[in-house]
């Protein structure tokens, strides 16, 4: 299948890339903290860029961003569309894989937010972390803790820290917070992040 090529309306401020879960059934505080996150995005002015879909925590931030008068790109692979359901009332385009969608989401983002999700979240907060760890970029990964919602994944780091697989200073490549406040705070230290200072092997 064939799409035509991607227009992007042009943002002169900064964006946030969300992460998050398509799932309807999830804990209801997920959704309450999705849709805070998107509120306050928009009230500090920053664009929200999320997957696209209009289901579960994604649609959650991206209506209540939209509703409060803030900026939106939803990037959505088109064998996606009837599943996630695309959220018209916001800028969506339309790509051919979830390579292009993540490459999207990455480009035309300052910073991360890593809310509760499912193993496609996973995925994509894994990469941002490899990549960091690459030092192919230096931009905010903030996991945005519900109930305690990333405490396995930030314990096998942990131990991957402690078996030394992973070098001690890749404890400075993300952040973790409990409250969308805090996490907004933070992506509006975007331009602060530390430089990591990887062991050279």
């Amino acid at each position: 299948m064939s799409l035509p090529p991607v227009s992007i309306q042009p943002f002169d401020g900064k964006s946030v890339c969300l992460f998050c879960g398509s799932s309807d059934q999830s804990d209801p505080a997920y959704t309450v903290a999705a849709q805070a996150f998107g509120a306050q995005t928009a009230a500090a002015g920053w664009r929200l860029v999320y997957g696209g879909g209009g289901v579960g925590l994604m649609g959650a931030a991206a209506r209540a961003a939209h509703a409060a008068g803030g900026r939106v790109l939803g990037v959505m692979p088109g064998f996606l569309r009837s599943r996630e359901r695309l959220f018209d009332d916001v800028e969506t385009v339309v790509v051919t894989s979830m390579h292009e969608r993540k490459t999207i989401m990455y480009d035309q983002s300052d910073a991360f937010v890593v809310a509760p999700g499912g193993v496609g979240t996973l995925e994509e907060v894994i990469e941002v972390l490899s990549w960091k760890r690459l030092d192919l970029h230096h931009k905010p990964v903030i996991f945005l803790n519900i109930n305690g919602f990333w405490d396995t994944l930030l314990a096998a780091i942990e131990t991957g820290i402690e078996q030394k697989m992973t070098p001690a200073t890749f404890r400075q490549a993300y952040s973790v917070v409990n409250t969308v406040k805090e996490a907004i705070a933070l992506m509006q230290q975007a331009d602060d992040a530390p430089r990591l200072k990887h062991d050279r092997r």
